[in-house]
């Protein structure tokens, strides 16, 4: 019928657009932002799903072959394989290049080992922190019959203080400065570290070694501890060395706890030490960073030589910022799905909630809004029909004196008009109700001009 779109079903895109206006009653333009909003927002949501996802593999920077880091980073990538999470470990010389690594984002490292504090001078844009895990003494092994009392008594010793970007070379340089030894120039600072170092002691080549898990093997270490001609320095100045580096802790190696039989070190030894702090990328995904931080839970929440029960890990950093997503994870643990659901299918969830929720607050009110919009439109254009069908029924009525003629003239041309609308089908009893109200109009009109 003239004035009610009734077009033939097309393919494909036409035929969704067909399906929606024969079904709502939108008209062409209406339909085609509908669909064109609906394929932006799924879209979106598609895209959304994928980049929401957390990696299925990350690279961890760690430190070199068989020392304490790397040992704990084969601990993390067993319990992140359990999950699914594929763990690509880095071997580097120690903290300052898994810092510099983290810093450099060309070098993809995800997350790394990190003992003490920045650098003077450096900060940590980029860089935040997932708590602290442990603290590692800084192990000052010397070889001599005479008992070392102050660190300053190794001025003109040949010392090995670590290789470039490790810690404890910093750290060990640092003590031995505050300690009026000559460090910028000193020939007698030997780059050794690890095995090379133990056994540079062990046949006098050197007179003392400072070594910490960053980079030595724990069994280099014990094997030194059990030395009988190498002694473990104890601290006599920790108070004053902990209140001058803020980063370092003071620590106590118990008597008897190398070895109780042959009474290994005979008396309690006082050292000091830096908190080994795991830290990542800024942008770390929160599951990845969970995973981590339960693995860490796993490893590092036991007893030790260093540490009691449940006193690690634990969300205390130096200079780097703890992460708001590791913050949480301390307060409440786990979100709920990744509770009580596998890894994966908690991420599926978690995942379709990020996605589906943000979509139906945006579809939700358009689908309503539009409509109405849509509604208001045709509702003011058949309104406008209605408005020229009262004024010219008014004009008639206070203009008897005028021909019925011009006014069934001006009748005709608004029934034209309604004619050729094209009104949805939806409002096609509207559509009725108004041409029904025309013929009412025409009626009375003609009704006056028969003569009595």
């Amino acid at each position: 019928m003239a004035g009610i779109i009734m077009e033939a079903s097309p393919k494909g895109f036409a035929k969704l657009q067909a399906t929606l206006k024969e079904t709502f009653g939108f008209n062409r333009g209406v339909t085609i932002s509908i669909i064109i909003l609906s394929s932006l927002v799924i879209a979106f949501a598609v895209f959304w799903f994928i980049y929401s996802a957390p990696p299925s593999s990350i690279t961890m920077s760690s430190g070199p072959a068989d020392s304490v880091f790397q040992t704990n980073a084969e601990r993390y990538r067993k319990l992140l394989a359990s999950n699914g999470i594929t763990l690509h470990i880095l071997p580097s010389q120690g903290s300052l290049e898994n810092l510099m690594r983290l810093k450099t984002r060309s070098n993809e490292v995800d997350v790394a080992f990190f003992q003490g504090g920045l650098p003077r001078g450096m900060n940590a844009n980029g860089i935040e922190s997932l708590g602290s895990l442990y603290s590692e003494p800084l192990m000052l092994y010397y070889i001599g019959r005479k008992k070392i009392t102050l660190l300053s008594e190794l001025d003109g010793k040949r010392i090995a203080v670590g290789a470039e970007g490790s810690a404890v070379r910093r750290l060990a340089v640092t003590l031995l400065g505050l300690c009026g030894i000559e460090t910028n120039r000193n020939e007698l600072l030997v780059d050794l570290d690890g095995e090379d170092a133990a056994d540079a002691l062990v046949k006098k080549k050197i007179h003392a070694v400072f070594m910490m898990g960053e980079s030595a093997a724990f069994g280099t270490m014990r094997k030194l501890q059990r030395s009988p001609d190498i002694h473990i320095y104890s601290y006599a100045q920790a108070d004053a060395y902990i209140r001058r580096i803020q980063y370092l802790t003071k620590l106590t190696l118990p008597m008897g706890s190398i070895d109780f039989e042959k009474n290994i070190p005979e008396n309690d030894i006082t050292l000091v030490g830096a908190t080994v702090q795991l830290i990542a990328r800024r942008d770390l995904h929160p599951a990845v960073s969970d995973l981590l931080l339960e693995a860490a839970h796993d490893i590092h929440s036991r007893p030790s030589m260093y540490r009691k029960r449940g006193e690690f890990p634990t969300p205390v950093s130096n200079d780097i910022p703890v992460s708001d997503e590791a913050m949480r994870f301390y307060k409440s643990g786990k979100g709920f799905f990744y509770r009580v659901l596998p890894f994966w299918l908690a991420t599926l969830v978690s995942q379709l909630i990020v996605v589906v929720i943000p979509a139906a607050v945006v579809l939700i009110p358009a689908f309503q809004v539009i409509p109405a919009l849509y509604t208001f439109s045709v509702n003011v254009r058949i309104g406008r029909w209605y408005r020229a069908l009262l004024t010219l029924e008014q004009d008639h009525l206070e203009n008897r004196e005028r021909s019925p003629s011009d006014y069934l003239v001006r009748l005709d041309r608004i029934e034209h008009g309604i004619n050729r609308s094209k009104i949805p089908i939806s409002f096609a009893g509207q559509f009725y109700i108004l041409r029904q109200h025309c013929a009412l109009v025409r009626d009375r009109i003609a009704a006056e001009s028969v003569p009595k």
